[in-house]
């Protein structure tokens, strides 16, 4: 397995872990727009021909904002996630970012467990902006990278 930044060519199998991954996933065409922000990074995990994760980080003035961590369901529990937020951590400081945040469902206790494991804290909420079903996002602040 190994993590690299992602190509065009990768879109449609990225697009097809964010419909296996996410209740509101993003299209082919609005991860390759995201793709073409200069303040984007997309990194991929690929095994063999495979590609079975994927993460993006946003960084601007100092500050990166995690958009997306996916992984396959018969990779998780596996450490890809744990490795694919290092890797995005470690992007955003190169970037200049002093900090990471990032919202994660209410319910998605693993996801939550990761960031608070990797040294995230939860610092705010923002009311039903989920939907499919309706839920709270929960914000998560790394103040001090390392």
């Amino acid at each position: 397995m190994r993590i690299r930044p992602m190509t065009y060519g990768d879109l449609e199998q990225t697009a097809c872990i964010e419909e296996i991954c996410f209740r509101e996933s993003w299209s082919a065409s609005l991860l390759k727009e995201s793709m073409e922000s200069p303040w984007n990074v997309f990194l991929v995990a690929q095994e063999g021909e495979e590609l079975i994760g994927y993460g993006t980080v946003c960084v601007i003035a100092g500050e990166g904002e995690i958009q997306r961590i996916a992984v396959l369901p018969a990779f998780r529990q596996k450490g890809l996630g744990r490795e694919l937020l290092a890797v995005l951590e470690k992007t955003a400081k190169e970037r200049g970012a002093r900090a990471v945040t990032l919202e994660v469902r209410e319910s998605n206790f693993s996801a939550r467990r990761l960031y608070v494991s990797a040294g995230f804290m939860e610092e705010g909420r923002r009311k039903g902006y989920y939907r499919n079903p309706e839920e709270d996002a929960i914000i998560m602040w790394k103040r001090q990278l390392s």
